[in-house]
Parts: C-alpha cells; structure tokens; sequence
C-alpha cells in the first residue's frame, strides 16, 4: 500500500504547476484522478463557486494558458481544449472534496495533499539550501580577505628570518702593511 501511495504521490507532483507564485493544478487533471470529465468538475465548482474563492481557485489568463500549451503540449486544434483551464490551489483541492461527493474523490484528495506538502517541504529544504551556500560563499570571501592579509604577513616574517639567517661572510684579515691609529 505504501509503494502504490508513492507512486500516486510522485505521479501527482507532476502534474502540479506554479502560477501567480501558487502551487496549483489544472481542473483536466483534477478531473481525471476524480474519474469525472473537466467538464462535470467545472459544472460541480460553479454550482458552490461560493467555496472557491481567487485564493482558492482562478482562471487562467491568455498568457499563462500559452505558456502552459507551450510547456505541455496541449493541442490548439479541434480535438483540445476551446476554453482557458480553471487551476485550483491546495486549499481549492481541499474544497473540491466537500463539492465532489466520492469515495474517490476522497481518496483521491489525501494522496494530492501529500503532493502538496511533499513540494512544500522540497522547497523549503532547497531555500535552506540556497540559503547555507550564500552564507558558505559569503564566508569563503571574507576567508580569502583574511587568508591574504595572512599570507601577506607571513611573507614579511619570512623575509626578515631569511635575512637574519644569511651569513655575512667574515671580513677578511688585510694583508700587507697597516698603519696604526695612532
């Protein structure tokens, strides 16, 4: 049972998109996991769109619905979709269970909002992340600053010990006659 939610749970996020910063998902694909047409889902909503407000669920606009062809492939032709998509947020798929009288669309329901919480915990692990690399790439900065001026002073104190080791050679004993101070 578990493997079987995993899969249903994987297979979901995929058909999860992000519009106007929400996690939504199209009413086609909401229809099919239901086992219903788009068209009887949408009939369902607009009959308690008191449920559904713009938080909950929306339309889409011209561009979005162009992207969304260009990003899945939906057909422009006689055979798609004449109309732009209703998406429905988490809290809109939740309403669609008090709407959609199912035992399905129960079940249905709670494996789409273990999607939902599943891409919410993945992004904010991945803002965790991005988070710690900022501050690693910060710290690797002020590290070179400081790694510099160490290595800088390191040279200095070098320097002096290698001219304190030369050796000067000894002065050598004059040779010949050596007037005295006198």
């Amino acid at each position: 049972m578990k493997n079987k939610e995993i899969i249903i749970v994987d297979s979901i996020e995929k058909n999860i998109y992000n519009f106007r910063g929400k996690n939504v998902m199209l009413d086609s694909d909401l229809a099919e996991l239901y086992g219903v047409e788009t068209f009887n889902l949408n009939k369902a909503v607009k009959r308690n769109i008191e449920r559904f407000p713009e938080d909950f669920m929306f339309q889409l606009s011209d561009e979005e619905y162009k992207n969304l062809k260009f990003q899945i492939g939906i057909s422009s032709s006689y055979g798609g979709r004449r109309t732009k998509p209703f998406v429905f947020t988490e809290q809109g798929v939740a309403m669609l269970s008090s709407v959609l009288h199912s035992e399905k669309a129960i079940t249905v329901n709670i494996s789409i909002m273990r999607a939902f919480v599943k891409i919410r915990q993945m992004a904010l692990t991945n803002e965790d992340l991005a988070r710690r690399l900022t501050e690693l790439e910060k710290a690797s900065k002020n590290l070179g600053k400081e790694t510099k001026e160490l290595r800088n002073s390191i040279d200095i104190i070098m320097q002096t010990i290698n001219g304190m080791m030369i050796q000067h050679p000894p002065k050598k004993p004059q040779i010949g006659f050596k007037p005295s101070e006198k």
